[in-house]
This record gives structure tokens, sequence and C-alpha cells, in this order.
């Protein structure tokens, strides 16, 4: 039996965020509904999060030496990552000295934060389909990769980034020089380190959010949210949607392979898993141990939206991932390099039927930052994206 305590009291069940951008924002929220105290920590201020949170901290998460000051001086009960650039491996002290829990664990947390890690788990030790792929260091090691079986086109990405940054298509010989730069300046973590994987022609990629929760009886069982459909523009998502339609049998192996990727890494809590989809045959792509951006589609489609999901499993309580109806999302792109922009034409967007508007909140805009969300449910998919995406068009983002 989960017991929950008081914010700010002697009983409080006190939940840490590493990373609080619009995601982490959204499992704040869900947390505080269910009278969690929440730390909300970013690398710089006033985050998203950090706006909602009981509490801000600011730090240089991979700085091993700060995380672990932070932790023992916060003391929460549950450490939940929300990004990738974290020092991981004091999470992996800190959670086997016993200092804290670290959500869904801390080796979870370290395999999937690099590429590398995941897919050497997938496809070496648990032999799920992937496509073709070779880890480089060098742009000699990258061109030697594609002439030696790789092959034309490819995509290539920093081991470590995370919305697309630094990834890129490799249509033929004269791309793999600028794809290698942007790998470089696309990483977040200097790393130096890239994967170059075999273009696989498939129909369509979806995300198949997947929660690892405990039962009546305090065992985990894994439950899955329909397929989510979505469209990324170099690498970086700008529209999704749920339900995408799958055959009966696509479905079951995509189930099968998020179950067991999902259960090797462990744990408790939603893990956005990506796969590519061709007729009836399903790859791996890649794994996230937190809400997906791609999954903000929920919060007009599910009945417990993926944020309520990951809160309610980390916490050990009961999910339902059942749909509400069908939705779509569209991103609110900055449009301008500034600071505390202002946003016209919002009252417009939500004059279209059905549709809910997310303004993140963050301190400063750039032209391709996402900056809000447009969200519609309607009685059928393509009217929810039309919805979303006219919606998302009338928001207009300008320096203040």
């Amino acid at each position: 039996m989960t017991t929950l305590g008081t914010p700010l009291s002697p009983s409080a069940t006190r939940v840490m965020l590493l990373g609080s951008g619009e995601l982490g924002k959204e499992v704040l929220i869900a947390l505080q509904r269910l009278g969690v105290e929440t730390i909300a920590v970013d690398r710089y201020e006033n985050a998203p999060g950090q706006q909602v949170a009981h509490h801000a901290r600011t730090i240089t998460m991979s700085d091993p030496e700060q995380l672990k000051a932070l932790i023992e001086a916060e003391k929460p009960r549950l450490v939940v990552p929300e990004i990738e650039a974290i020092a991981t491996p004091m999470l992996q002290q800190l959670e086997e000295a016993g200092v804290v829990r670290v959500i869904p664990t801390a080796r979870a947390a370290r395999l999937t934060m690099d590429r590398e890690g995941i897919r050497r788990l997938a496809a070496e030790t648990l032999g799920v389909p992937t496509s073709p792929y070779k880890f480089c260091d060098s742009l000699a090691e990258l061109q030697a990769a594609i002439d030696g079986g790789i092959g034309y086109p490819c995509i290539v990405k920093p081991v470590m980034s995370s919305s697309g940054k630094g990834q890129s298509k490799i249509d033929g010989p004269a791309d793999v020089q600028k794809a290698w730069d942007y790998a470089m300046a696309g990483g977040r973590v200097s790393h130096g380190r890239v994967i170059v994987e075999g273009f696989i022609d498939f129909d369509y990629e979806i995300t198949l959010l997947t929660v690892r929760a405990l039962d009546a009886n305090g065992a985990v069982q894994t439950h899955f949210c329909d397929p989510i459909g979505h469209v990324q523009v170099s690498g970086d998502y700008v529209e999704s949607w749920q339900p995408h339609p799958m055959s009966p049998v696509a479905l079951q192996k995509a189930h099968d392979i998020a179950r067991a990727v999902t259960s090797d890494l462990g744990g408790q809590g939603l893990f956005g898993v990506e796969l590519f989809v061709k007729g009836e045959q399903v790859w791996f792509s890649e794994v996230s141990p937190r809400p997906h951006d791609t999954g903000m589609v929920t919060m007009a489609t599910q009945w417990q939206n993926e944020f309520e999901l990951h809160a309610r499993a980390i916490l050990g309580l009961p999910v339902d991932t059942s749909l509400k109806s069908p939705g779509a999302s569209a991103v609110v792109y900055g449009g301008v390099d500034a600071k505390g922009i202002a946003f016209d034409g919002v009252a417009h967007a939500l004059a279209v039927p059905g549709v809910d508007v997310r303004l993140f909140g963050k301190p400063e805009s750039f032209v391709k930052r996402r900056m809000g969300v447009a969200l519609a449910h309607a009685a059928d998919v393509d009217t929810a994206r039309r919805n979303a995406k006219e919606a998302a068009s009338r928001v207009k983002p300008r320096q203040a």
C-alpha cells in the first residue's frame, strides 16, 4: 500500500525531477495533484517546471559532485531523470548506496542516455529487430562504415542528443562531412561519437507509450497506450496523433518488442518506445524512460495522459491507459530569437473546435524552439490533425 504524505510537512513525499522543461512541468503538475512535494532541477533558472514546483534548483546536472550534493541536501524519496545530460554514474552510486531510488532505475537512465547503450542492449543482448548500424569516432570511421555495408541513404545521430538535435540523413558522399559536423554540434555532451544507421524504408513510425506499474498484489504489470503516429522534420517532432492504425500482427510485434526492452530496463514508470513499421514488420528505434514529446497528444486523447501515468506508476499507484477520444497535437515554434516573448492569436486558436493550447513558459525563444503545443480532440484523427495544425498556426509568438 502506497502512503502519500502532505507537502511541506515532515510526512511529505518528496520527488526530484532532473530536467524541468515542458514535459517535466506536466509531470510535476500530475505529482502535485497527488499531494507530492516537488523539486524541479534544471541547468537554467525559471525553466517551465521550476515555475510550478514547490522548490526550484539550478545546477549543472552533468557535474557528478553538484548532483550528489543536491540529492544529499534535498533527500528526495525519488529522483526522476527527465533529460539525457545527467551524471548517471553518480545516480548509480547513490542508488547502490541506498541514498535514493532512481526512476525507473539508475541502470535504465544510464543505458538510455546514449544511443549506444540502448542499441547494443536491444540488438545484441535481446535480439530485437533494428536497422543495421555502426558506431563511429571520426569522420574517417563514418565514411568507412557507410562504404563497408551501411550504404546510402543512411541516418547519422550523435550518441547523446535529444529532440533530433544533430541528426541528419545522408543521401550520398557529398553529405558525409556536413552530417558529421552537424552531429558534433548537436550532441548534448561533447562526445565525438555517432551512430550511423542504414535507412529503413518504413511505411510509418510510431511511439508506443509503455507503462510498468504495480497491480493490486504489488507485482509489476506492463500496459500499453494506443499507438501514436507522428511527423518529424530533421528528427524533431512537429505533429502527432492517436490512435495510429496498425494491423493486429504489427501491433502484437510492437507490444512484444516494447515489453522485451522495458522489462530488461526494469523499474516502474512510463517509457516512450519508438518503432518503425512496414506492413507487418516492426523494428525497434529508440526508447526514453520518461514521457515522450509526441505523447503530449495524450492530454487530449486519454483519460490519464502520459504525465499522469508516469506519476502514478512511479508512486506505485494503479494506471488506466484507455483512450478517451481520437486526437492530435501540433507544435508552436518560437519563430524568433528573443527573451520574454509575447503570444498573439491565442484566443483565435482556441476558437477552433475541440482545441486546447499549452504555452510552456520558456524564458527564451529560438526560431525552432518549441514554445507551445496545440491539442485537438475530434471524432476522427484526420479532423483532429487539421484542427491542431490550424490552431497552432494561429498562435503568433513575437518579441515583446
